[in-house]
């Protein structure tokens, strides 16, 4: 793998942990099914964690179909996605809950795992959209990394989630509140960034 790939695959991984951020959400995993059994909360986690990888997946896979189907512009994609991700991060940085990766509504044990956990916590249009901003005009190796990358995302997500009480233990929650800002403001950047993108390709700019 040579220089450009291996930069690229570090890329995607800390924007696909940045949006998914294990760390922090596994405190909301907690305090969703903390009363369950160990075999329960280990079934919802496997569950929440194969939905969203599905979801995530299909997307990458045939998010340009969807383009064409609705005719979605790339610059109209990275504007509005943008935009969503640096409101996602902004809201991080003050140290809120964001409205569009979570769910206040009371949910039954067998439910959770669908949501909120794996919609929109894991696979919420944040990530969809980062994923699908990673694999716009790439080829099929790209694509490949991209893939594999979020699928070791979802890995990592289920060992966080599976050994949620002893993480939040270990690290505290001061720790993990600093981790989620630091994360917030990678988001941020990543929108930024896409905005940027889309604003150069709408006008042609260089």
């Amino acid at each position: 793998m040579d220089n450009q790939l291996i930069s690229f695959a570090i890329t995607v991984f800390i924007g696909f942990f940045a949006i998914m951020n294990p760390i922090a959400n596994t405190p909301i995993f907690i305090g969703l099914v903390g009363h369950l059994s160990k075999q329960e909360q280990k079934k919802i986690a496997f569950n929440a964690s194969l939905t969203a990888l599905i979801i995530v997946l299909s997307f990458l896979i045939i998010g340009k179909y969807i383009f064409e189907v609705f005719g979605i512009t790339i610059p109209a994609f990275k504007i509005t996605g943008g935009i969503l991700l640096f409101y996602i991060g902004f809201e991080m940085l003050q140290s809120k809950s964001s409205s569009i990766m979570s769910n206040n509504n009371q949910q039954e044990s067998d439910s959770v795992a669908i949501s909120p956990l794996a919609i929109p916590i894991l696979a919420g249009p944040g990530t969809i959209v980062t994923g699908m901003n990673f694999v716009e005009g790439v080829d099929f190796l790209k694509i490949g990394i991209v893939a594999a990358i979020f699928i070791l995302m979802i890995i990592l997500t289920y060992i966080f989630f599976v050994m949620g009480e002893k993480i939040e233990k270990k690290l505290g929650k001061g720790i993990i509140q600093v981790i989620s800002k630091l994360m917030g403001l990678i988001i941020a950047i990543l929108g930024v960034g896409m905005i940027t993108q889309g604003i150069k390709l709408t006008f042609n700019l260089h």
